[in-house]
């Protein structure tokens, strides 16, 4: 196909990292190469890497790359990841896993959970994750990928991956320069804007190269060269609800098999993050400047790592929030440009994920339609809103008081959006998914009751059942979730059958040897 004067030519992704080199992948795929793509990109500049965690979606990415899974998971060292476990959110002492896939089974109009949640009033129901394939099996170390078992959860089994962020965004740059994309080595010292129109022209490097282009992405993280530096574009603070605003990341050794789930733990002024991988454990403490000392913050970090320290703590400082426009202009802000919401449920990678695939929908012509644009950021401030709220239930809904911390968070105001899906489901246990936000009614199911949110009620459809029914179908559930547990490998079995690095070997292996 050749690119007509109507069309965009020139595109240049500032930065590398997750961001940029997922951009360069994408858009090296979907668009023909008569587009010139460029990366411009500093060895100099460190990469934050707060994205090894992900959710299902990046699956569909994958897919569109057409990756190799067993290569993709084998060359970023990475792991499989059934859901995230939340350890003393909802009180000390207290732990819930909110899965990926389904809860239960569904039957006629109304979901599994008011079945349970009726068992559950009756004194004959176990906790919720014991009714979905992804919370048993993750406790239990197990992990398989979908299988052909006709009417067993095993058929459709809803996974993400754990891998290590740098490795990833190598292996993407690979991808996206066989495909024909340049990188340029360089910092940028100045963003020429065309006096006409205030759109942005060209980069200039240290080392005095210009970089002219068309349609820029901003993937330069929390400085936001383009987005901000340049457009002065402006950012939305909501760190009176998300008030976390500090993290200490450090890798350390592994101590067993890489659990096929990542693990978040409350601490006094924040959280602990858990990522196992294959050759190392990421963590992290993020936590709030306002009720905690960074000194006091590394030494919670480091009290509480599996194993030996692989490196020293590096600091890192954010602002919650969102830019006031993700495309102004011809400048599009991808990953951390755009914004920052804290990585509690793994939402950094995906957010860069729907960004490419929005632009990919709303891609410009050389005129830039305001139109398109309009919606563009429309959608966008529209996603970011949901998934806010979404983090903010975690700390809200709480029975903790044991810190200043935990109490501010109780006692917050919280977005009104948010507020009355609590009071929606704390009624009778319902629940309405707007449009297409990203987490639907299984996420806020299980974090909502996780969190200690119980409903006064259920669906009155659910009294359909006699007792002897609804017995019979919640327990038959969990039976067949037992089952399906027993028969998966571990997770270290899977990844060394399938795409172990060399150096892999799974803790039964081990044993054995010794």
């Amino acid at each position: 196909m050749q690119v007509n004067p109507q069309q965009i030519k020139d595109i240049v992704i500032v930065g590398g990292g997750t961001a940029g080199w997922m951009s360069a992948a994408v858009l090296s795929k979907v668009l023909s190469r008569d587009y010139n793509i460029r990366v411009v990109e500093s060895e100099e500049i460190g990469i934050v890497g707060v994205g090894e965690a992900t959710i299902p979606q990046i699956k569909l990415f994958n897919q569109v790359l057409e990756l190799d899974e067993d290569d993709f998971v084998r060359k970023t060292k990475g792991t499989f990841k059934l859901g995230i476990e939340f350890v003393d959110w909802t009180r000390q002492g207290h732990r819930y896993i909110h899965g990926f896939g389904v809860n239960g089974q569904d039957l006629g109009l109304i979901a599994f959970h008011h079945y349970w949640l009726r068992a559950l009033k009756m004194g004959q129901a176990r906790d919720l994750g014991a009714y979905s394939l992804n919370t048993a099996a993750a406790p239990a170390g197990k992990f398989m990928r979908s299988a052909q078992v006709e009417n067993s959860p095993l058929n459709n089994i809803a996974y993400a991956y754990h891998f290590d962020a740098g490795l990833y965004a190598a292996y993407l740059r690979a991808y996206a320069e066989a495909r024909g994309v340049k990188r340029i080595e360089g910092k940028i010292v100045s963003t020429v804007l065309r006096a006409a129109d205030g759109y942005v022209e060209s980069v200039v490097l240290d080392r005095g190269e210009t970089v002219s282009g068309q349609l820029f992405i901003d993937c330069s993280g929390f400085r936001g060269l383009l987005i901000e530096g340049a457009l002065k574009t402006g950012y939305d603070d909501w760190t009176h609800w998300l008030p976390c605003d500090r993290a200490i990341a450090v890798p350390c050794a592994n101590a067993g098999d890489p659990t096929p789930y990542t693990r978040s733990t409350a601490r006094p002024a924040g959280w602990q993050w858990r990522i196992p991988l294959q050759h190392r454990i990421g963590n992290g403490h993020i936590f709030s400047s306002k009720f905690m000392s960074e000194d006091e913050a590394v030494a919670i970090l480091l009290k509480n790592l599996d194993g030996e320290q692989l490196a020293e703590p590096r600091p890192l400082r954010f602002v919650t929030g969102r830019r006031k426009k993700f495309w102004n202009k011809n400048v599009v802000a991808v990953g951390l440009a755009s914004g920052f919401m804290e990585p509690l449920e793994s939402t950094s990678i995906h957010l860069i994920q729907s960004s490419l695939a929005r632009l990919v929908m709303f891609f410009p012509s050389a005129g830039f339609e305001q139109a398109d644009v309009d919606k563009y950021n429309q959608q966008t401030h529209w996603e970011f809103e949901r998934i806010r709220d979404f983090l903010v239930l975690h700390y809200h809904q709480t029975e903790r008081e044991d810190t200043p911390f935990w109490r501010h968070c109780r006692s917050m105001q919280i977005p009104p959006e948010l507020k009355e899906k609590m009071e929606l489901f704390r009624a009778n246990g319902r629940f309405h998914r707007e449009a297409d936000e990203l987490f639907g009614v299984t996420s806020w199911v299980q974090v909502m009751i996780g969190q200690g949110l119980m409903p006064r009620g259920y669906h009155p459809l659910a009294n359909n059942l006699t007792d002897a029914e609804l017995l019979e179908f919640v327990g038959g559930i969990e039976n067949v979730i037992k089952r399906c547990v027993d028969v998966m490998p571990t997770h270290g079995e899977f990844i060394y059958k399938n795409c172990a690095i060399p150096e892999f070997r799974p803790a039964a292996m081990m044993s054995k040897a010794a």
